[in-house]
């Protein structure tokens, strides 16, 4: 969903020489194959920074904390905030 936002709001990620961002993380192998794009989009724009110890926590629920921040940064990435 955030991949989708970003795109509605212009927001570009990064680019690489084509490797997968999610893959510096050690749970990275955890996204599901439909999502592994929009991850790794979200990763290298910065608006998605995993948890502690470097791990992503796909399977995980995530609080409300947790998506307000997420939507802070692709407001101020965007410079919509």
């Amino acid at each position: 969903m955030i991949a989708r936002a970003m795109s509605l709001t212009g927001l570009k990620a990064a680019q690489t020489d084509g490797a997968d961002a999610s893959v510096a993380f050690t749970d990275a192998e955890e996204v599901s194959g439909y999502a592994r794009s929009g991850v790794a989009a979200a990763i290298r724009a910065g608006v998605v920074t995993g948890k502690s110890g470097g791990r992503l926590e796909p399977k995980a629920f995530v609080t409300r904390a947790e998506v307000a921040a997420i939507v802070k940064r692709l407001l101020e990435k965007s410079n919509l905030i």
